[in-house]
Parts: C-alpha cells; structure tokens; sequence
C-alpha cells in the first residue's frame, strides 16, 4: 500500500533525511585510499548515533524472508563492479582508481531517510568518470519528473533514457523504493520504464528514487558467493546515487541533499 505523508510525517523525514546527507557529507570529505570499508562504516555509525539516531540498515532483514541473514552493517559500501550491499569489512582497503559507493540509512523519529553516492578515489579513466557524472544527472533526471500528476514510470523513464543516451546498461532487477516509516515501502521505483504508465504520483508521496548504472552489457545484478553484495554480471564498474525525495506540485523536494559548499 502507498502511503500519503502528512506535513508532519515529512518533517521527520526531513531530519532523518538531514542525517543522512550530512553523514555522506563528513565521508565525502574523510574517504581516500588506504582506508578500509570497516573504517567508513565506524565513523558513520558513531556520527548517526551522535545525532540520537539509529542506523537504517544494521540488523536489517527483508520483511516476509525468515531465513534472510540480517545485514551486519550501518553502510552498504560498494567498490567497482559491485553494484549494491558491499559489507564493510576491515580487510577491504580502498585503493586509487576505486569507485566507491556508499549508501547510507538513517532512522530518528520512527522516520527514515536514504541516499547514496558514489566516489571517485584518485584517477580514473574518463570513461569511468563520465560514468560516476551521469549517472547522477540521471538521479535528477528522474527526481524532475517525481511531480504531482504524473505516472511513477515518468522517473523510469527519464532514469533510462538518460543512462542510454550515454550507451550504458540500467540494472534492472535492483530498484528504488518508496520509504517512510519503513525503510522499504511500496511502491517499486525502476529505472527503466515507459513513459505515463504506472501509479498516479500524488502530492506527499515519499520515494527513495536510485540509479545504477554500469557500463558493459549487464543488465542484472547477481549475487556473489550467495551473500549480499550483488555485482555486475560482466565484472564492468557500476556506479550508484539516491535521494530521498517528496512528491510536490511543483518540483519535488529533496530531504537527503548535501550541506557542502
């Protein structure tokens, strides 16, 4: 069921979504090579919880799967061909010509926010770069259209055409979300779809709209050693980018975005 967010509810999720943003902020400024994806999640987890919040993901398991192994971290972070759900780990070190994705969960207020960039670590090929680019002008390609009035798929669609435009691959079986007291709600947000299909965005709905994108022909992700974290199916970079947004009139509102200058 899609829920409509009072005011109220929104403000929550505003301070959630706050959170967020200003924890991929302090990452953003600390991420380098040499680092390990254990030390990112550390800090994240103290910062959340320094602003009397929890994380989103640690402990979390998909609702409906008694036998889904609860994910053991506040971060997913995700290094090159891994698309989603890459677990911190104090043996993984980030090295230069990584790209990072990092996404992040924060819940205060009994409300959620969501978001995820991704990283560029020293020098990269221009073809990865204008990957990382794009695929974060097709997170707000998709975030223009997310008005009151409009079908769901006209995210899809903007999300899609975008990414092809530049040649590349949308992983179709991973998606975006709607999100509120919950950290997944309905509806299902993909990035690939046909234009005015779909549900009837209505003013207060709350999505958790998020691109991957990778280049190469993979069009699923697959999970490796039947864990969490799923990659590309041709081992091509994939990159990652996510807000937390509110359905307007207008234009939508953005409640995970980032405080830096």
């Amino acid at each position: 069921m899609i829920t409509i967010k009072s005011e109220r509810e929104i403000e929550l999720m505003r301070e959630s979504g706050a959170i967020v943003a200003r924890t991929l902020d302090m990452l953003e400024t600390e991420i380098r090579a040499g680092m390990t994806t254990k030390m990112l999640d550390e800090m994240a987890e103290e910062f959340i919880r320094s602003q009397d919040a929890v994380p989103s993901f640690l402990h979390y398991a998909p609702k409906g799967d008694p036998d889904a192994t609860p994910y053991p971290a506040t971060l997913c972070v995700s290094i090159n061909e891994e698309v989603v759900h890459g677990i911190p780990s104090p043996k993984r070190v980030i090295k230069e010509g990584d790209i990072v994705s990092v996404d992040c969960g924060a819940l205060k207020g009994g409300y959620h926010g969501d978001s995820a960039r991704t990283f560029i670590i020293g020098d990269v090929s221009d073809e990865v770069r204008q990957l990382v680019d794009e695929t974060r002008e097709s997170l707000m390609c998709g975030i223009r259209m997310a008005v009151a009035g409009n079908r769901l798929h006209d995210i899809s669609s903007a999300v899609e055409q975008h990414a092809r435009s530049f040649g590349y691959s949308v992983i179709e079986n991973m998606v975006g979300h709607g999100i509120g007291s919950e950290l997944h709600e309905d509806p299902a947000v993909p990035n690939y779809g046909r234009p005015n299909t779909g549900v009837t965005l209505r003013e207060g709905m709350t999505l958790a709209i998020e691109p991957m994108i990778a280049l190469g022909r993979s069009r699923r992700a697959v999970s490796r050693r039947g864990g969490w974290v799923a990659v590309t199916e041709d081992g091509r970079p994939s990159a990652h980018f996510e807000h937390t947004i509110v359905v307007r009139k207008g234009a939508a509102e953005i409640l995970t975005g980032s405080f830096l200058p």
